[in-house]
């Protein structure tokens, strides 16, 4: 009634009942309870489902708004400049955010790394990943937000011995970008924990659960996202499960990327 605006006589006349029988049910002295036509009444002029209303679910939606919101289907850019990607950021800040990415941690990727990348993506610029990245690392350094990572550490060795996708990518600039990770992970522990798992034994798709609101998939050029609470539970499962399975803990990661850093001039 509060969220719509609705007053114990609007409600009346739109469920189609006597302004007391709505007293009745708000009454704190021995709450009459509803039968199911009344229920159904009040739950249409509300725009509630019934369960909701009875106490059966977490969700007020009506099952078919719960259907039409469960899943969203939205155009992934796959940068960090992608608007939708800082959108979810911004609605989830202060909340714990678990993050499986794509390739190295955008947001903890270094300039000079970002203008590599970038600069043959259609649609965005480097300056606009520069400060798209600048805008989450503000996210991160000014709410109290729990941020944890999970990357396989494939990724990193790739990135050390510039192969696969690091391909053609200098040895100065690799050197450089890991150890700048090892720094971000070491100066922002705990608020920002990076585990390394072994790919060849758990297994993740790009992924982020924002909180316990959303859970977004990447899976190419689009993203599946979430809002259903079971299904932002199983995604937070599974990305808890890598961080068991983590070969590498976040008290140690920055050690051993910086290992793996200063082994790039000399192989």
């Amino acid at each position: 009634m509060a969220r719509g605006g609705v007053n114990r006589s609007a409600l009346a006349r739109r469920a189609g009942v006597d302004r007391s029988t709505i007293a009745q049910l708000l009454s704190a002295d021995g709450a009459r309870l509803p039968g199911g036509h009344l229920v159904a009444g009040l739950a249409a002029a509300l725009g509630v489902s019934s369960d909701w209303l009875l106490g059966l679910t977490d969700e007020p939606e009506r099952p078919g708004d719960v259907i039409a919101a469960a899943v969203t289907i939205t155009e992934a850019a796959r940068t960090v400049s992608d608007d939708q990607l800082l959108r979810w950021h911004r609605e989830a800040a202060g909340r714990k955010i678990r993050h499986v990415p794509s390739t190295l941690p955008d947001m903890l990727k270094t300039e000079e790394m970002l203008r590599w990348e970038y600069q043959r993506t259609l649609g965005k610029t480097p300056d606009q990943a520069v400060g798209a990245m600048q805008d989450r690392l503000r996210l991160l350094r000014g709410e109290p937000s729990d941020y944890e990572v999970a990357m396989p550490t494939a990724e990193l060795k790739a990135c050390a011995a510039g192969a696969g996708y690091y391909e053609g990518l200098a040895a100065g600039m690799r050197r450089r970008q890991l150890l700048s990770l090892a720094e971000d992970a070491r100066a922002w522990f705990p608020a920002l924990r990076l585990h390394l798992f072994d790919a060849r034994r758990v297994f993740s798709a790009p992924v982020t659960v924002f909180g316990t609101m959303i859970g977004v998939i990447y899976v190419g050029r689009i993203y599946l996202a979430f809002r259903s609470l079971d299904r932002v539970r199983s995604l937070a499962a599974h990305f808890d499960g890598l961080v068991r399975e983590a070969e590498v803990d976040a008290r140690d990661a920055p050690d051993w990327i910086e290992a793996l850093a200063m082994r790039i001039d000399r192989d």
